[in-house]
């Protein structure tokens, strides 16, 4: 995840950083990016049920019954285990999280354990009751998809009404004093509305936004064709830093990031470099304590059957199940999952353009798009949008 407010106007800096000694119990939840250990944010996606059948989903969710997913016992020792290795923040993610029976009492065994609960939600089942249960369980942050303007969005979640229902939930979770932020993935079809979507976040007063490159994965696999060109990616790229600035400068109070494209943090460096070189050592040195994509190292998922992947999208690899298994020793255990020590030290594996890039220690690229393109795990990252110039610079 790369903070555009964290690296243009200095919300989070080297020094507060290195004082909290990079321990994720001691960080706050915007800096646990920066963590030194390798206690991951889990995301549980405890349910494949979802009430819509979103065009980009990555695992492909409907509105119908799953069999074998994990059972309440079986969760509850679940979340007991990652809160004894104090894995600092549990996701939970679906399908759609609040149609799971059991998601209050859930939250509330991980609050109570030591974990930061959070939910990623379609925002349409956020009525002012869920939005003040939501509260009353402990959950520290929702984030709700918004795919473009209504229009757009609604054609995306294939279902009239959504839109107007998603920011309705998101009001209510702000009125029951829940923090919650906007999440958009980005495409050909929907990148033109990103001003419109920056314009919403500011009027609604919406502290967070996030914006996510596409993963070919699930139903998103069959949107290769649909990414961002290169100059598209840049264009979303100019518009955020113009809105993080300017969003900095009239004290708006709204974070903005970006996630599944490190290639964006090496942009960013670029642009300081040419315009604010007085922050280029910190936003380098910040870069370098993030470390690139954290598949497999401070990022993980498990899901609804509990088998343990290196990270949301990367649902064909299994690492282990967590009912055989403890999630904390799958996560550990290098001998058994030699694919994990590969993507933490993913510097010194990846080939082609990622291979010969001067920033690969700050970026690494993403393996599934380029397993996906490329038919090769460690082969350059399609989405990479930077110049050969830039690469070498």
């Amino acid at each position: 995840m790369i903070g555009c407010s964290k690296l243009l106007c200095g919300t989070a800096t080297v020094a507060e950083v290195m004082r909290l000694q990079r321990d994720s119990e001691k960080l706050p939840a915007h800096m646990l990016q920066f963590s030194a250990d390798m206690r991951p944010l889990v995301v549980w996606n405890m349910t494949n049920r979802c009430n819509l059948r979103c065009l980009h989903c990555y695992i492909n969710a409907e509105d119908k019954s799953y069999h074998d997913e994990l059972t309440n016992q079986e969760a509850r020792a679940f979340i007991e285990d990652i809160c004894a290795m104090k894995a600092p923040v549990l996701l939970f993610s679906g399908g759609e999280p609040l149609i799971h029976k059991d998601i209050f009492e859930l939250g509330s065994y991980a609050k109570k354990l030591g974990t930061r609960p959070v939910i990623s939600s379609n925002g349409t089942l956020i009525d002012t009751t869920i939005a003040r249960q939501i509260k009353e369980t402990g959950f520290e942050y929702v984030g709700i998809s918004i795919d473009g303007v209504e229009e757009t969005h609604d054609h995306f979640r294939q279902k009239k009404g959504c839109f107007k229902a998603a920011i309705k939930g998101i009001k209510n979770c702000l009125d029951a004093g829940v923090k919650a932020g906007v999440r958009i993935t980005v495409n050909k079809h929907n990148y033109k509305d990103l001003p419109a979507v920056l314009d919403i976040v500011e009027n609604e007063g919406i502290p967070r936004f996030c914006m996510y490159h596409l993963v070919y994965s699930g139903r998103g696999k069959e949107m290769v064709q649909d990414d961002l060109t290169h100059e598209q990616s840049r264009w979303v790229m100019s518009v955020l830093i113009d809105k993080t600035l300017d969003w900095n400068k009239r004290d708006v109070k709204a974070e903005i990031l970006t996630t599944d494209n490190h290639a964006d943090g090496v942009y960013l460096l670029q642009y300081v470099r040419k315009h604010m070189p007085e922050r280029e050592q910190e936003v380098v040195e910040l870069l370098k304590l993030h470390g690139g994509c954290s598949a497999g190292g401070k990022f993980s998922n498990v899901d609804p059957r509990g088998n343990v992947h290196p990270c949301q999208f990367w649902s064909h690899v299994t690492l282990g199940n967590i009912r055989q298994t403890k999630f904390s020793q799958i996560w550990t255990d290098m001998n058994a999952n030699p694919l994990i020590d590969k993507l933490r030290n993913m510097q010194q594996h990846v080939k082609g353009r990622c291979g010969i890039c001067n920033y690969k220690h700050l970026c690494g690229g993403c393996r599934i798009r380029a397993e996906v393109v490329n038919k090769d795990t460690w082969g350059q990252d399609p989405a990479c949008y930077l110049t050969d110039a830039e690469i070498s610079g």
